[in-house]
């Protein structure tokens, strides 16, 4: 165990005795409330802490934040808000890997990026890593590297609420679809629906203007994505509730920075033991999805 594991673990079995002190009153609340100092404490814990000179992570606390590559229109996951903040699932999951490098959630900014932009933003150095419903799969491997995946989505419809005549992927034979450029969800389509007509946009949401407006008859993407959408324009949209894929979202990052990678995995895994994980996704895709699932494992492929 290195310096900054043992500093971590001292002040986690710090805050977990004081809080153990001090309770008398309900045992699952003071869990909860052991939890969170115990999570504080952690990320006080990396503030004072150094990394490996030469390495990412420490070249992301010397400039004292983390650059992310998100989405901003992506209920649930990554949506900017009226105040200016960007909040979802993935932000959640962003928030933590930037307190376990700086010692602080707040250490990070947020950059947009739709889906055709993330392998050149990660390529450029635009950002550090890329945590935006970000599907891993071979071809972009052979761009970046991902970590993770931290969630298993897969691909839906989403039609209007009175549509009866979709009920699978199938029938998007002949019909109109969008998607967004750039997506594995618009290779997905042209692939399994080849008679489909599909419209193109850089956001859903636009997707879900044209589905509105007549422009197309049905939107294909991650369901967690289309349920977000769904929450958004009330009852106007359903989901048809059959996916027919499985898509794992991972954080992209440079092509084989393995010491990043490597330690993004290692948070992650920790996210998954100490609550973090549940408790970001319970607080942002948990309030259309009620049902928490078990996190992927990590993939730590060579």
């Amino acid at each position: 165990m290195g310096f900054r594991e043992r500093l971590a673990t001292a002040a986690v079995m710090a805050a977990l005795a004081a809080v153990g002190a001090g309770c008398g009153g309900d045992d699952e609340e003071a869990a909860e409330t052991a939890a969170g100092a115990a999570t504080s404490a952690a990320a006080a814990a990396g503030e004072g802490t150094s990394f490996e000179a030469g390495t990412t992570m420490q070249a992301i606390k010397d400039k004292g934040k983390l650059v992310v590559g998100t989405k901003f229109d992506q209920p649930l996951f990554g949506q900017k808000a009226p105040s200016g903040d960007v909040e979802g699932f993935d932000t959640e999951i962003a928030r933590e890997l930037a307190a376990a490098i700086t010692g602080s959630r707040d250490n990070v900014e947020f950059v947009e990026a739709v889906s055709k932009n993330r392998e050149p933003f990660i390529e450029q150095g635009k950002v550090d890593i890329v945590v935006a419903t970000y599907t891993i799969n071979d071809k972009r491997k052979e761009v970046v590297s991902f970590a993770g995946p931290y969630y298993i989505a897969g691909q839906d419809i989403m039609v209007k609420s009175d549509n009866d005549t979709i009920a699978g992927i199938e029938d998007l034979n002949g019909k109109k679809v969008c998607s967004v450029e750039g997506s594995t969800s618009e290779a997905n389509v042209k692939e399994q629906a080849p008679q489909a007509e599909v419209l193109l946009f850089d956001t859903y949401s636009q997707c879900a203007e044209a589905l509105g407006d007549g422009r197309v008859e049905a939107v294909s993407t991650d369901n967690v994505i289309l349920l977000g959408l769904i929450e958004q324009n009330g009852d106007a949209y359903k989901l048809v509730g059959k996916p027919f894929t499985e898509e794992p979202y991972g954080i992209g990052l440079k092509k084989d920075d393995t010491a990043f990678r490597t330690f993004i995995n290692d948070e992650l895994e920790r996210m998954y033991e100490d609550g973090r994980w549940k408790k970001a996704f319970e607080s942002t895709v948990g309030k259309v999805e009620k049902n928490t699932p078990e996190p992927p494992p990590v993939d730590r492929y060579e």
